[in-house]
């Protein structure tokens, strides 16, 4: 840095003025506010050159002080009736040794009475620990739903010692988020949501939480990545932020703070082989949460979007095969009958591309975009279908509603065909007779083209289409017999089509797949 600060002299510094600048250099501790000051004595605008970075901060302590009193444990309980694996003795009316199998069947050596539940039998009780923070002074604690889970008896404990019972106001299994109030005498320490969006790659965060049951922990360190997919979690709803702050069993459902103390993530899980901090943990971003917090505050459950389709990712070459140009956009590969999309026209085969005006970049988009879109909204949703862009509106229905509805009903049964074996693509095939529905376990409903053998190494094989699959479309027409089969591919190939779409469902599958195979 010295070295950089005498090359300046070329600029007009006088020996005072030089000597100066060093003093300054010498004094101040971070390279970059070093670095601003010399080029202000130079004349030299900040603008012309990149940024000055935002120097580390020297302690997390002041931050740390102001927070810490409005994150708690959180204990949950839950006590189940013991389930007797060895059956009581049989014996005769007024045997001496009733009374004696009765204390020890009922209540268990040793117990004195003790853990009694209905019935007279022994009770289990198991608890967990985890983290939350207060959001509101009355009462209103935010944490995690697998914290809680289905306890009966949940505490939260503060910081200064207080244990006070909660009430679980409502829980929200698909962002792992849950809403507990307390009562008490005095008002509580809260903190408030900061806005996530604004949150960088490589900004500064605080997590403050209860790992392994230590308490009040507090750890730092930056954003690591942002709109984060955790491989294998079951949620579809959240894009998480990714950060190496020290995130630990028990830390769940604690805070992640910005530098002004505000809450922008919640965190919820780690990516870890030994169960221990690595350095990858994530966090419900505050925009995703909050208006997930509104709504448990206001009705107890969560109104999410619901637009009924069931659908996949765009790989290459379904891309291909719908003139789509690049995988994009999320595949309809069915329409639940009772769902808003049927009555707007969208088919099993479109694309959605764009909903309610944002673009569906894949499939992992779709469900996060409709589930925070309103109940009852007309959307306009843009699809791809046969290699045209077209518009539907949707009216949004609730989420909740659509996984209480009974599946739809099932058609009548496919007419008896005569076998007849064809072979296409790798696969050898045949209509749908009452002994291959038998023997393959396929649903009277379903109507096509059943794979008798699939060849080895082929690309059928690849895709993983078993002997027993039921080919219901080719190219979005359906296919109702081997002949019909063949000839749609071979109508395809004369078309110069590289690849043919097809539609297949699986005996060990409630819903068909798109599976692109090769033409050529």
């Amino acid at each position: 840095m010295i070295k950089a600060l005498k090359g300046h002299g070329d600029h007009g510094f006088s020996p005072e003025e030089s000597t100066m600048a060093l003093r300054l250099v010498q004094s101040v501790r971070h390279t970059a506010l070093a670095a601003a000051t010399v080029a202000l004595l130079a004349g030299i605008p900040l603008s012309s050159g990149p940024a000055f970075a935002r120097a580390a901060p020297e302690s997390f302590a002041d931050l740390a002080e102001s927070v810490i009193g409005a994150v708690v444990n959180i204990s949950a309980a839950t006590t189940v009736a013991e389930q007797r694996n060895v059956p009581l003795p049989q014996l005769p009316p007024g045997s001496p040794f009733q009374e004696f199998f009765d204390e020890f069947f009922n209540r268990g050596p040793g117990q004195q009475g003790q853990g009694q539940g209905e019935g007279n039998r022994p009770q289990r009780r198991s608890s967990s620990l985890g983290s939350g923070f207060v959001i509101d002074e009355s009462g209103i604690v935010i944490t995690n739903n697998h914290v809680i889970g289905e306890a009966n008896d949940v505490t939260v404990i503060f910081s200064d010692g207080r244990k006070l019972k909660a009430e679980v106001v409502g829980k929200d299994p698909k962002i792992d988020l849950a809403v507990l109030r307390v009562k008490s005498d005095k008002p509580l320490k809260a903190v408030k949501f900061g806005d996530s969006e604004k949150s960088r790659i490589g900004d500064w965060v605080m997590a403050i939480g209860n790992p392994f049951g230590l308490g009040g922990t507090v750890t730092a360190g930056i954003i690591s990545a942002r709109n984060r997919d955790i491989p294998a979690e079951q949620s579809s709803y959240a894009q998480y932020i990714q950060t190496d702050a020290s995130i630990n069993k028990g830390n769940s459902g604690g805070p992640l703070f910005n530098m002004n103390g505000e809450v922008i993530g919640i965190n919820t899980a780690i990516l870890s082989p030994t169960g221990g901090s690595v350095g990858i943990g994530f966090a419900v971003p505050a925009s995703m949460a909050r208006p997930v917090i509104d709504q448990l505050l206001q009705f107890g459950e969560t109104r999410r979007g619901w637009l009924g389709v069931r659908i996949q990712n765009v790989d290459e070459g379904i891309a291909e095969s719908l003139g789509l140009g690049r995988p994009r956009g999320a595949l309809v590969a069915g329409i639940d009958e009772k769902g808003p999309a049927k009555p707007a026209g969208i088919e099993a085969g479109d694309v959605i591309l764009k909903f309610d005006g944002t673009d569906v970049k894949d499939s992992r988009d779709l469900p996060r975009i409709v589930g925070q879109a309103p109940v009852g909204k007309d959307v306009e949703v843009i699809i791809m279908r046969k290699g045209k862009e077209i518009t539907r509106t949707v009216k949004l229905g609730r989420l909740e509603d659509g996984e209480k509805l009974a599946k739809a009903s099932t058609g009548p049964a496919a007419e008896p065909e005569k076998p007849a074996i064809k072979k296409a693509l790798g696969m050898e095939m045949s209509s749908i007779t009452d002994d291959l529905r038998k023997r393959f376990n396929i649903k009277e409903n379903v109507k096509g083209v059943v794979v008798t053998r699939v060849e080895p190494n082929t690309q059928a094989a690849d895709k993983r289409i078993a002997m027993g699959d039921v080919i219901l479309e080719v190219q979005q027409e359906p296919v109702s017999n081997p002949d019909a089969m063949t000839k749609r591919v071979d109508a395809l190939k004369k078309e110069g089509r590289k690849s043919a779409l097809l539609l297949v469902m699986s005996a060990q599958s409630e819903h068909p797949r798109f599976v692109s195979l090769s033409l050529e």
